[in-house]
C-alpha cells in the first residue's frame, strides 16, 4: 500500500485516479480547492482531503504543512492541479500570471516544501502536463509572468512545458537520493477543463468537440500506472508518458540547461517565502 497525495483531486482525472487508486488499497490523500467537490471525492472512498487554492500562496504553504503534520510517509506526490481560465491576462493575489501559477509555480513550490519527505520516503513525483507542450508553448524564460505576451493558449502550453523541466531539475537534483519524477499527458478529456474561456481557441475546442472526448476514468489511467508501479523496474524514471508509454518532448523541454535556469529563477521569484525555511532554503544541486 502507498500513500498518495493528488492534488485537484476534486474533480476530471484527478477524482477518477483517487477512485481507482483507493479502490486498489492505497492510501489516497484528496487536496482540492472545493469543499463540496473535495469532500465529495473522499468520503465515499474513506479519504483525507484537505483544501487549497494554487492562486495563493499561503494556501500552498499551509496545505505543506498539514501534509507534513499528518503524513511521515509520502509515497506519491501527483501534482495534477492546473487548468486554464480567462481570455485575459488575470493576475493572482502574490502578483503572478493565473495560469502560470496554479499549474507551474504553485506546484513547484509545494514540492520544494515536502521535498525533504519526499527524499525520505523515496517518493515519486508525477506531473500532469500536456501534449500543449509542443503544439501551444511559445516559452520566454525572461517572460514566465506573461507581462509582454500573453494568450491563454500560449500560457497554458509554457506552464506544461516548465512541468516537463521541472521532472528534469528534479532527477538532477535528487535523483540520486532516490527521488523519482516523471510527467504524463492524460489525452484529450471530457471535463469542465477551459470552461470559462470564450474567445481562446482551446475554449472554442472543448466546447466544440468535448462531448466526443476521453472520459476522466481512461484519462486517468496512466497516472495511476505511474502511481503504482516502481521507477526503474516498470517504467524509466524522468520521461514523459502518454497511454503508458514512452513519448517525445519538443526540444525545448528536454533542454537540460534551460531546466536548470527555470529552477533557479523559480527560486528567486519565491525568494522572500522560501528564505524563510531553514537551514537551507534554497537547496544547492547535489
Amino acid at each position: 500500500m502507498k500513500t498518495i497525495v493528488i492534488t485537484g483531486a476534486s474533480d476530471g482525472i484527478g477524482a477518477a485516479a483517487a477512485r481507482r487508486l483507493s479502490s486498489d488499497g492505497h492510501r489516497v490523500i484528496v487536496v482540492g480547492r472545493s469543499l463540496e467537490k473535495a469532500s465529495s471525492v473522499a468520503v465515499p472512498i474513506n479519504a483525507p482531503y484537505h483544501l487549497a487554492d494554487f492562486a495563493e500562496l499561503d494556501d500552498v504553504e499551509r496545505l505543506a504543512a498539514e501534509l507534513l503534520t499528518e503524513y511521515p510517509q509520502i509515497d506519491v506526490l501527483a501534482n495534477n492541479a492546473g487548468g486554464l481560465f480567462n481570455d485575459e491576462r488575470a493576475e493572482t493575489v502574490d502578483g503572478h500570471e493565473l495560469t502560470f501559477q496554479v499549474n507551474y509555480l504553485a506546484p513547484w513550490y509545494l514540492t520544494w516544501l515536502l521535498t525533504d519527505r519526499l527524499i525520505a520516503s523515496k517518493a515519486t513525483i508525477i506531473n500532469t502536463s500536456s501534449v500543449a507542450h509542443t503544439s501551444l508553448a511559445h516559452f520566454d524564460i525572461g517572460d514566465l509572468d506573461a507581462e509582454r505576451s500573453f494568450t491563454p493558449s500560449a500560457a497554458y502550453g509554457n506552464a506544461k512545458l516548465a512541468q516537463l523541466l521541472h521532472i528534469h531539475e528534479l532527477t538532477a537534483r535528487y535523483g540520486t537520493k532516490g527521488l523519482s519524477a516523471v510527467a504524463f499527458h492524460p489525452g484529450l478529456v471530457g471535463t469542465s477543463f477551459a470552461s470559462t474561456l470564450q474567445t481562446d481557441r482551446i475554449g472554442r475546442f472543448y466546447r466544440a468537440f468535448g462531448s466526443r472526448m476521453t472520459s476522466p476514468d481512461k484519462g486517468a489511467d496512466t497516472l495511476v500506472w505511474l502511481a503504482e508501479g516502481q521507477p526503474g523496474i516498470n517504467y524509466p524514471t524522468d520521461r514523459y508518458y502518454a497511454n503508458r508509454s514512452v513519448h517525445r518532448t519538443s526540444k525545448t523541454a528536454d533542454d537540460r540547461g534551460l531546466a536548470s535556469d527555470l529552477w533557479r529563477r523559480t527560486e528567486l521569484i519565491l525568494a522572500n517565502r522560501i528564505r524563510r525555511f531553514q537551514p537551507d532554503p534554497i537547496r544547492s544541486r547535489t
